[in-house]
């Protein structure tokens, strides 16, 4: 079990806006099941899930814009979805057996 874990996610405010990668927080509470599991499936392409009903997400602009985009279409009007898009520095702390999202460096040579 993972207690009092804290990681701070750096915004850095000199980057060009489409090098910058914000951290994103989408909550839902989705009635029918059917619509519930795809609304999950679609968010596990861009984070993890770290709830039954909420996901985070390391994302750069296009991707979040993607991901805004979509959300329309898998949902109904008595739907209810948050998104939280952290524009500034994020102190995180957890508790439990999910541990903390990491922001993954891919380097090509």
């Amino acid at each position: 079990m993972i207690r009092g874990t804290n990681r701070i996610f750096v915004f850095d405010e000199f980057l060009p806006e489409e090098r910058r990668k914000y951290l994103v927080v989408i909550i839902y509470d989705i009635v029918d099941n059917k619509r519930r599991v795809a609304f999950a499936k679609y968010l596990l392409g861009f984070g993890v899930r770290v709830q039954k009903s909420a996901f985070e997400c390391i994302l750069p602009s296009a991707k979040y814009e993607k991901l805004v985009r979509g959300i329309p279409k898998l949902i109904a009007e008595e739907d209810q979805i948050r998104v939280y898009k952290l524009t500034s520095n994020a102190d995180i702390k957890v508790w439990g057996t999910v541990g903390l999202i990491e922001e993954e460096e891919v380097v090509i040579l």
